[in-house]
């Protein structure tokens, strides 16, 4: 550890397929090297005493419940670590990262928080909770930073110590509505009878409403069950009725949102007795994906021909490939970690906005108060398209009716073609105008 200046050897707010050091030359070279990724070489600059300070993140998420589980996303975090601290740090920091398991329950969400006060986190990141009153105000009221979860909970998308780095479950429901307004004569959505689903049947809604198309019809269901033959029954039917007299043709839609459990909720729906109706299926990403397609038949199984609503690229973009390279060579086969998994790529995305905030900082002294600091200054935040740009600056905010930190309002449209989830529209939508 010989050089005295920090540089990084790529960016955390774009990655990119090169993680090899260079040295700047030049104000031109130095601008270009801002927006490689994050990481830095291992010395101080000189002058300045020790060396940088190690930073402590946390990553939480449910494991082993009976109910939605997110094993991928500390997974992916301590991959991350290894990989950063493998390649210099970030910004010179060595990452240390702690993993917490918030068992899907307020107060395992409320003691992961009340953990990562205790160890003094700087921040936590990349972390996955229905549970948002029970985790946000342990870390608001010590000021640590909430950086990308994944936006299942409302309140990550009002708390002051919160960065989203997508807009959620509303962007998703409301984006599935515009994606199935031209495909489907009526909708049926199934949804968890929780307070975190109560709000997903008005975004659906407005989303079909966009499109000049009826509000969907309820459909509540147990978010542990393990059958859901009556939901399914319920749902095929309200989604088959069309309007009195109508000449629509188009078939009618049920769209599932219920995480885990959406494989489940199929399994039971296509046990259903025929009734020589025609129904597709619809869902978002967190509850159908790549994996899901794959193990439960591909081109034969029940998700042929499926809609499905993300918030990024398709796992087969090119802009992942430096995310699937770290996977590759730095989680050492833990199958936790898909790559196609939307938790694990919200824990990638939510890394790369920690490492532009440390870089932002430039300081041997880095802590949560400082993080916080260069993100609601208006620090821009570059994924390499995985996302828009994204800044959490007070005039920069894109927030919305009920959440006023999003920073970002886009989802992806997919549908599932020979057993792949491939792209339906033409990139990244924004449905700021809907919500």
């Amino acid at each position: 550890m010989t050089d005295s200046r920090r540089h990084s050897p790529t960016s955390g707010t774009r990655p990119g397929p090169d993680p090899t050091p260079r040295a700047p030359r030049g104000p031109a070279a130095a601008a270009a090297l801002a927006g490689i990724l994050l990481l830095s070489g291992c010395g101080a600059l000189p002058g300045l005493g020790d060396d940088p300070e190690t930073i402590t993140v946390m990553t939480f998420a449910p494991e082993g419940t009976d109910a939605t589980n997110m094993p991928g996303m500390p997974a992916m975090a301590k991959a991350y670590a290894r990989w950063a601290n493998a390649t210099g740090g970030i910004d010179g920091h060595e990452l240390r990262v702690i993993t917490c398991n918030e068992g899907d329950t307020p107060r395992g969400a409320s003691d992961c928080a009340r953990r990562a006060v205790r160890e003094k986190a700087d921040a936590v990141v990349g972390s996955y909770s229905q549970h948002g009153n029970a985790f946000l105000a342990p870390l608001q009221a010590a000021s640590i930073p909430y950086i990308g979860g994944y936006g299942i909970s409302d309140e990550e998308f009002s708390s002051v110590v919160s960065y989203p780095v997508n807009a959620g479950q509303a962007a998703l429901l409301a984006g599935q509505g515009v994606q199935l307004a031209g495909e489907c004569r009526r909708v049926a959505i199934v949804r968890p009878d929780t307070a975190a689903g109560d709000s997903l049947p008005q975004l659906l809604g407005a989303g079909l409403g966009y499109g000049g198309r009826p509000a969907p019809t309820d459909v509540l269901a147990p978010d542990n069950a393990t059958g859901y033959t009556r939901e399914a029954a319920l749902a095929r039917a309200r989604a088959g009725a069309g309007a009195e007299g109508s000449a629509d043709e188009r078939p009618g839609c049920v769209t599932a949102a219920l995480g885990e459990r959406t494989e489940t909720f199929v399994d039971s729906y296509r046990r259903l007795p025929d009734d020589g109706r025609e129904i597709r299926f619809s869902s978002v990403s967190g509850s159908v994906d790549q994996p899901l397609i794959n193990r439960t038949g591909g081109g034969k199984g029940p998700y042929e021909g499926a809609f499905v609503t993300g918030w990024y690229p398709g796992t087969d973009d090119p802009r992942w490939d430096l995310m699937k390279k770290v996977i590759q060579e730095h989680a050492f086969g833990d199958d936790r970690i898909d790559p196609a998994d939307a938790g694990v790529q919200t824990t990638w995305i939510a890394y790369s906005v920690l490492a532009s905030a440390v870089r932002a900082v430039d300081s041997d002294t880095v802590d949560s108060r400082r993080i916080s600091q260069a993100l609601d200054s208006g620090t821009q935040v570059s994924t390499g398209g995985l996302t828009p740009t994204l800044s959490w600056r007070f005039d920069s905010l894109q927030g919305f009716s009920g959440y006023p930190r999003a920073a970002n309002r886009s989802v992806t449209f997919h549908v599932v073609r020979a057993g792949r989830l491939v792209s339906q529209g033409k990139g990244i939508e924004d449905i700021g105008k809907i919500l």
